[in-house]
């Protein structure tokens, strides 16, 4: 008996899109897989890099192009990292996306010989790797990091026991120390201390980490609602929809109650908060966009909030949304999750069918 077809899925923002042309939608659409499949995806904002069983290839809107010789990729708007078996090499966005890797890189690193578990991309020995300048980073002593994952302004850094760190840009409560302020070097995230995690996930300003119980605790910004907490700006947004349909310019009730709730309302959640996914479900994987949050319970059901403009969360609309909605397509269709990998405005799930 045949094992069940797996592929990837994705909604939101195509590279077509990127590039000014027609997009195929909010999705979600199929990634071509071809005979060799894919099995991992890392996204930007106007191109992929997927891996295939023939190796790494990068896409954008009319073009595919294998990328031999390369393990991992860490893609940026100017900058493509490229990991292979001795070197770790950045290329401008341009060199990456033409015909061939021609002329000097950017940046090049070589690397000793490693283990074959050797920790994911951004890390490398020693230090961590950015898809722009200076495009290497030394870690301190002190962090064994075993995961590390990047966001438009700050970083955070899973340790060898479960413990969380932080670093960069604070100013929108990122790093989960309470304060707005940057930090320089990586801080341990005191409030999630004592409870050891198994996952941590970067979006543009928010953040988010799984302990190994499956609960899922998410800190920083909150604008458009990614935190899964009351967002005024999508209540106002929310409101304005609801006078236009009663066709009036008065101040309706919907407007009066928002004024007198606006205490209720987060902007900004600087501490790490535990998030009550419906059904008290367990979490196994978070993913963030820019905006937007994503995450695989341990059931195999997708669950998506926060930026929505481009049909990013899946739920069949442009809508944002600051609570947690199940993605009903795709239970719809009798696929289970494996995984989900957010670009900054898109939604790439691997699927299998039940």
């Amino acid at each position: 008996m045949a094992a069940p077809a797996c592929l990837w899925l994705v909604f939101g923002f195509s590279p077509e899109e990127a590039a000014g042309e027609p997009g195929p939608g909010p999705g979600p659409w199929r990634l071509e897989a071809g005979p060799e499949g894919i099995s991992r995806v890392w996204p930007a904002w106007s191109y992929v890099v997927v891996e295939t069983g023939a190796g790494l290839e990068v896409r954008s809107a009319g073009l595919r192009r294998p990328l031999p010789g390369w393990a991992e990729a860490l893609p940026s708007e100017t900058h493509l990292v490229l990991r292979g078996a001795a070197a770790a090499v950045a290329w401008r966005r341009e060199a990456a996306l033409g015909a061939a890797l021609q002329g000097e890189p950017a940046w090049s690193r070589p690397l000793p010989p490693e283990p074959p578990w050797r920790r994911p991309l951004p890390l490398l020995p020693g230090g961590f790797a950015t898809p722009r300048p200076p495009f290497f980073t030394a870690l301190p002593a002190g962090v064994r990091a075993r995961r590390l994952v990047l966001g438009t302004e700050h970083a955070l850094a899973l340790g060898a026991a479960g413990e969380v760190f932080s670093w960069g840009g604070g100013r929108h409560g990122q790093l989960g120390h309470g304060q707005l302020e940057a930090e320089l070097q990586p801080r341990l995230v005191e409030a999630l201390a004592g409870v050891p995690m198994r996952a941590v996930a970067a979006g543009g300003w928010h953040s988010a980490s799984v302990s190994e119980a499956g609960d899922l605790y998410m800190w920083g910004w909150n604008e458009s609602g990614q935190l899964a907490l009351p967002s005024k700006a999508l209540a106002e947004e929310r409101a304005r929809d609801e006078d236009k349909g009663a066709g009036s310019t008065k101040l309706m009730p919907c407007q009066e109650q928002l004024a007198a709730q606006d205490a209720a309302f987060i902007s900004i959640q600087a501490f790490p908060a535990l998030l009550d996914l419906p059904q008290d479900l367990e979490v196994s994987m978070v993913s963030c966009g820019s905006r937007h949050t994503a995450v695989v319970t341990r059931g195999g059901e997708l669950y998506t909030w926060g930026w929505g403009k481009y049909g990013q969360l899946g739920h069949g609309n442009n809508t944002s949304c600051d609570q947690a909605r199940r993605v009903e397509h795709l239970v719809a269709e009798g696929l289970r999750v494996e995984e989900v990998v957010c670009g900054p405005w898109t939604t790439y799930v691997r699927v299998r069918e039940h």
